[in-house]
């Protein structure tokens, strides 16, 4: 195997292996906030209070990660990898650590934002660094590993938060990040030697400013819209212009500046413009099976918290194995024919959720989010290795956020949208079948989610919210099928053998020339 320098320079050497070590090490930890923070969300809001502010736990995270996902592509290309990577692995720690003593859901939203803010660099850093320090030729079979990362977090995640938040405290789910983030650092530091060359930094904080009031705003009126506000309300209205406003500014400035945080022209490569707004379907998708999945295994099915957890393990278990055939299968299909099979393994699974009978039990919740899972980790593992081998060095780490950023941002309008449409429906539903008496508000389900309160509630009522919740969820999940359907359309439109040849070429580190 070739080195990330040269021994006869008299440079320090990259230890490739314990980089990609540190790499997955980092991913996982990011990986594992998802699937864990899920299953204990319920548990949460028994513990704080609040469902009406459930999706913003998620919102919060997602908003900034997307934000800021673009802005680390960035500066990991003007300042080298390791630095960017290191920052951001901190202020995650930092924020895990604030969230472990939130006292109300106010304060753990805003370390949320905190946590958020870290993570953005972890994903898209990681994943350039793979791509540097591997050829052309290896990049599918690692990209696989780093995939299946996700997949393993997965597995862990779920159960692990069920049995924290069973036998100890909810507290400790962002508690474990700690040493995972220390171990990856340390590595990180000891065996990652970079040679980048000097260059100004021109940083598009306008774009990034624009572009995280354009998101908020509509953030805002998708949580907030026909729950604590008429969408005809002055402030609905007042918000759409807002966040229309400042993604016109942002399209506009992204034109002008020398160094924009979104390149626009890698959009014009049809195999990255598709890939990206597919990678949007499948975010918002992502975080609509594992944000309400658990919160219907335990609040309708009346589940534990790791039985919640299970039907997210379901998921893990299929992407890791999607992502390791992927990196073999590109090499023999090619990246349309990969990602066609991711696909239609989504739509199939989320065929099982939309239509998932009232009595259904969680083994049949778990065989529909094992086929989402295969099918996130066809696609996932196809699109990045598709992209990084479609641009240069110099671009490589943008290119790679840019994908990133799609599916940050999906997850963060998935997380406003479908948590609006599940406040919406299930208040609405609570409304028509409140008779002569006071309709309930949607945060009595947070009675619901606790097991202890929940006995406490007559039967009547007990059996209105889950039917509330139940019909909620339905139309969340119906509006996912609709967005699988969106991406296999979208599919079909990758160039035939699109650069899928580039992986059998001859091809050297750049790191070596830099």
């Amino acid at each position: 195997m070739q080195q990330t320098a040269r021994k006869n320079s008299g440079e320090k050497v990259t230890k490739r292996t314990f980089v990609l070590a540190a790499v997955m090490l980092a991913m996982f930890m990011n990986a594992i906030e998802g699937t864990i923070v899920s299953t204990a969300m319920p548990a949460i809001v028994g513990d704080l209070g609040g469902f009406s502010l459930y999706s913003w736990v998620f919102s919060s995270y997602l908003l900034m990660n997307a934000v800021t996902v673009l802005i680390y592509g960035k500066l990991s290309d003007l300042f080298g990898r390791k630095p960017i990577l290191l920052i951001g692995i901190i202020i995650f720690l930092i924020g895990s650590v604030l969230c472990g003593f939130a006292d109300s859901m106010h304060e753990l939203i805003l370390f949320r934002f905190i946590q958020g803010f870290g993570a953005g660099a972890i994903a898209p850093v990681a994943s350039t660094i793979i791509g540097d320090i591997y050829v052309k030729q290896e990049r599918a079979k690692v990209q696989g590993y780093l995939s299946s990362v996700w997949g393993i977090s997965a597995v862990l995640g779920p159960a692990l938060g069920g049995i924290l938040v069973e036998s100890v405290t909810w507290r400790l789910i962002f508690w474990i990040n700690i040493p995972l983030g220390i171990l990856s650092m340390c590595l990180l530091w000891f065996f990652l030697h970079e040679k980048v060359e000097k260059k100004k930094a021109v940083i598009d904080y306008s774009g990034a400013v624009l572009l995280t009031v354009s998101i908020s705003s509509f953030m805002i009126i998708l949580v907030q819209g026909g729950v604590e506000w008429q969408w005809t309300s002055a402030p609905i209205i007042s918000l759409i212009i807002l966040g229309v406003s400042a993604f016109s500014c942002f399209i506009w400035q992204e034109g002008r500046t020398p160094e924009p945080m979104m390149p626009f022209e890698i959009w014009r490569e049809r195999s990255i413009l598709i890939a990206n707004i597919v990678s949007l379907a499948t975010g918002i998708m992502l975080i609509g099976f594992s944000s309400f999945l658990p919160t219907y295994v335990q609040g309708v099915m009346e589940r534990s918290p790791t039985v919640a957890g299970f039907t997210l393990t379901a998921m893990s278990i299929g992407w890791p194995i999607a992502s390791t055939l992927a990196g073999s299968l590109l090499m023999k299909i090619g990246f349309k024919a990969t990602s066609l099979l991711g696909g239609g393994s989504l739509i199939f699974g989320s065929l099982l959720l939309a239509f998932m009978p009232a009595g259904a039990g969680p083994l049949y919740a778990a065989t529909g989010s094992f086929f989402v899972g295969v099918g996130m980790g066809f696609t996932s593992t196809s699109f990045i290795v598709m992209i990084q081998s479609t641009v240069s060095w110099e671009r490589r780490g943008i290119a790679t956020a840019s994908n990133m950023f799609m599916r940050n941002l999906g997850n963060t309008i998935g997380a406003a949208f479908l948590g609006g449409v599940m406040n919406s429906s299930f208040q609405s539903y609570l409304n028509q079948h409140a008779g002569s008496e006071e309709p309930l508000s949607i945060d009595a389900a947070n009675q619901l989610l606790d097991r202890e309160e929940r006995m406490l509630l007559p039967n009547e009522t007990v059996q209105l919210l889950q039917e509330g919740l139940s019909a909620a969820l339905h139309n969340v999940y119906l509006i996912v099928l609709l967005f699988a359907a969106l991406s296999m359309v979208f599919l079909l439109f990758i160039p035939r053998g699109s650069k899928q040849t580039d992986l059998k070429k001859k091809a050297v580190y750049k790191l070596d020339d830099k």
